[in-house]
C-alpha cells in the first residue's frame, strides 16, 4: 500500500519527528511504500490565495504534488503538536490548500456546496498522532477534545475516510525518557494494528 505521512513540527528535534520516523520505520518493515512529508522541512507554502480559492487549482508543483499522491494514497498518517487546541498554521494551511472540492470530496451536480458532499479519497484508514501538554482529562472534559472532532468528522470522515484512529500523548513537557519510550511503542503498535 502506499501510505502518505504528513508531519508538522518546526522542530527536526522534536517528539513528533521521533513519532513520524517511528511510524515509517513501521510502514517500510511492513512493505508499505511511504510517502513521507515535513511540511517544514519543505516550506509548503500554506496560503490559500483569492485566485485558487474560486479556480480549486494551485499555482505551484509541490502543491500539485500534494494533492496527486492524496488522491492514491491507501493509507494516511499526520502527526503534529496540539497548539490551542489545533494544529499549527501551517497544517491548517495544507488542509485548506490539498483537501480541496473534486480532489478530497465533491458535490452532487445539483448541490451548490451546501448540501452533504461525496468523499473521494481512497485512504482505506487514517490515523493521527498529536503530541500535547495538557492532560487529557483537562482535554476531553474542558476543551471538549477538539483535535477529534476536527480530524475524524470534519477532516476524514468529510473526505470519505470512515476508519480513524488517533492517539494524544501527553504531557509531553515533563514526561520521562520510558514514558517517551512507550509512547513511540503505542505509535508502533497502532501503525501496525491499522495498516499491518
Amino acid at each position: 500500500m502506499n501510505i502518505s505521512v504528513i508531519i508538522a513540527h518546526p522542530n527536526p528535534k522534536s517528539f513528533n519527528h521521533a513519532i513520524a520516523r517511528t511510524v515509517c520505520k513501521t510502514l517500510d518493515r511492513l512493505g508499505h511504500e511511504v510517502w513521507y512529508h515535513d511540511l517544514y522541512q519543505e516550506n509548503f507554502p500554506a496560503v490559500l490565495t483569492g485566485p485558487e480559492l474560486v479556480t480549486d487549482t494551485p499555482d505551484d508543483a509541490l502543491t500539485k504534488r500534494h494533492q496527486r499522491e492524496i488522491t492514491e494514497a491507501d493509507g494516511i498518517v499526520i502527526v503534529h503538536p496540539n497548539w490551542w487546541g489545533q494544529p499549527p498554521a501551517l497544517l491548517k494551511g495544507w488542509v485548506d490548500r490539498v483537501l480541496r472540492e473534486n480532489v478530497a470530496y465533491a458535490f452532487g451536480s445539483d448541490d451548490s456546496g451546501g448540501g452533504v458532499p461525496k468523499g473521494l479519497l481512497k485512504a482505506k484508514a487514517a490515523v493521527v498522532f498529536n503530541t500535547s501538554n495538557t492532560p487529557m482529562d483537562r482535554e476531553q472534559t474542558v476543551f471538549g477534545n477538539p483535535l477529534e472532532t476536527l480530524w475524524r468528522n470534519c477532516v476524514f470522515h468529510f473526505c470519505g475516510v470512515d476508519n480513524f484512529s488517533r492517539r494524544m500523548f501527553c504531557v509531553v513537557a515533563d514526561s520521562t525518557e520510558d514514558e517517551r519510550k512507550a509512547w513511540l511503542k503505542q505509535a508502533e503498535e497502532l501503525a501496525a494494528e491499522v495498516f499491518g
